[in-house]
């Protein structure tokens, strides 16, 4: 039942959902987190392309750097710890038929020497090579010629996180310049600084607060983590461009905030006056 309402569910919203494809493989959700007792998750795949594929699944170790790239690593960093030590999943390989969803089962483990605080890694999807994919012809080869083939293989992760024991987090937003783009319009960056013993995960979002009127959001950034091995994460936004206002006066109010569905939390804020921001 949960497989065929997921699947309706690509078919009416396939054009939003695929924004969290690689290639041709669909996940949801793109986050996990074990905290209280929560114990098993489920993972939803559906194969979005025209061919059977075959993935295989995995656990894989990122270290996040201050600009949000991320490095594969093979120990852990300071204030850095693995979970796949303490996770399950099954299947770890699958073959989906196009359209054709599948679920992954995770469940948590947690052990009694546990340390306070937070424990990641990414599960990691990756698609196998299809030499001979469906609909395409075998060309007989030319001993005389050299063949090369371009196959791309392709692979997605998402963080799985284990919380335990007495956790806590702050942020304090600092640094905040304004600036004019090469396209004409202002980028807004800013640094979000994290101390606690867990990582933080929430929405950025800027508004235009005018010396008279009402305020105005003009920017936000989706997603944001910054994670345990980072004491800092340097963020670049895009401000949007609105009619009729221009960033001349007045301040921004930049909050930092939780993200989902539910109401929102405002982990950290602040505002600056716009002549004294820019560059």
């Amino acid at each position: 039942m949960n497989r065929i309402f997921f699947l309706i569910l690509v078919s009416i919203f396939g054009l939003n959902l695929l924004a969290l494809a690689q290639g041709d493989l669909l996940v949801t959700p793109t986050r996990i987190v074990f905290e209280g007792n929560l114990q098993k998750e489920e993972i939803n795949l559906v194969n979005i392309g025209k061919d059977t594929a075959t993935y295989t699944i995995s656990f894989v170790q990122y270290n996040m750097m201050e600009d949000g790239r991320f490095i594969a690593i093979d120990k852990p960093d300071s204030g850095q710890m693995f979970a796949d030590p303490y996770l399950r999943i099954f299947p770890r390989k699958v073959t989906l038929a196009p359209r054709e969803p599948q679920v992954i089962v995770m469940q948590c483990r947690r052990k009694s020497d546990m340390l306070a605080g937070e424990y990641r890694s990414h599960l990691y999807f990756r698609a196998e090579k299809d030499l001979n994919p469906i609909g395409m012809k075998t060309v007989p080869k030319d001993s005389t010629r050299l063949n090369v083939s371009l196959i791309p293989v392709y692979g997605l992760s998402i963080p799985i996180i284990i919380r335990s024991g007495e956790v806590s987090v702050s942020t304090e937003l600092s640094d905040l310049q304004l600036a004019k783009s090469v396209e004409g319009g202002y980028n807004l960056t800013l640094s979000i600084n994290r101390s606690g013993n867990i990582s933080v995960y929430g929405d950025l979002i800027v508004q235009y607060v005018p010396n008279q009127g009402n305020p105005v959001e003009i920017g936000s950034v989706k997603g944001v983590g910054v994670y345990t091995n980072l004491n800092k994460r340097n963020i670049t936004m895009k401000l949007n461009t609105i009619p009729g206002i221009e960033l001349n006066s007045g301040k921004l109010k930049v909050q930092y905030t939780s993200n989902g569905s539910n109401a929102r939390v405002v982990y950290s804020e602040k505002e600056i006056d716009i002549n004294e921001s820019k560059e």
